[in-house]
């Protein structure tokens, strides 16, 4: 079982916590995490293109020339495939391109990705992070004591806050989300993770239902 330094906002050391093993030492199974990458970006894509077949463009309602005598290949509208203007084939239409996944997949597949972080050593657990304002410049001091200073991280809080979500909105490539929201794509994005002591257990109870009874 893995054991991390809790630090402060200022990097002060202020305990440590164990990390439950079936979520951050798991086996890294990579094809999940290209599954569930896959299945978000296409529930992403807005599936509005779209062109228009023989049927829906306008005009060429008259024969272009007659059946017999020109010579040429006989022609019944000038909106057929083969002439400028004419209607697309088997071209795009509205459509969902978004699929699912089981629970279970998109499960371990979040599993593998926070395992890998782990491995990587780029999972940082501070005991909290409140901010007394709205205040942008109070998170990169924060990510700065930290260390992560013009770094990509990813911050995970366990419940609503606004000033720490609004406050790190305005920073290039640090977001902060809420365990509830955790998702693979978020953390691969991103090469830092910081969790709050409580959403460290509240990812367990997430991940792990089983430790959440038995601590009940």
């Amino acid at each position: 079982m893995a054991t991390l330094d809790v630090v402060t906002s200022a990097n002060e050391q202020a305990g440590q916590v164990e990390l439950d093993p079936s979520i951050f030492e798991a086996t890294v199974r990579p094809h999940l995490l290209h599954a569930e990458v896959r299945r978000q970006l296409a529930g992403r894509r807005a599936g509005t293109h779209s062109t228009k077949n023989r049927s829906a463009v306008s005009g060429g309602g008259a024969k272009p020339y007659r059946q017999k005598g020109t010579g040429r290949a006989r022609q019944g509208t000038i909106r057929a495939p083969q002439w400028a203007g004419g209607g697309a084939v088997f071209g795009p239409v509205p459509r969902k391109h978004s699929h699912s996944l089981s629970k279970k997949t998109r499960r371990a597949a979040l599993i593998s990705v926070l395992s890998t972080r782990q491995a990587e050593g780029a999972i940082t657990v501070v005991e909290a992070l409140e901010l007394e304002s709205f205040q942008t410049k109070a998170v990169v001091k924060v990510l700065h004591s930290l260390g992560m200073a013009g770094d990509s991280a990813l911050i995970v809080i366990a419940t609503a806050n606004e000033k720490l979500e609004k406050s790190s909105a305005n920073i290039a490539r640090v977001g902060c989300i809420r365990v509830e929201g955790l998702n693979v794509y978020d953390v691969l994005r991103h090469n830092q993770l910081v969790l709050t002591k409580d959403a460290v257990e509240a990812l367990e109870k997430r991940l792990n239902p089983l430790a959440a009874e038995e601590t009940e």
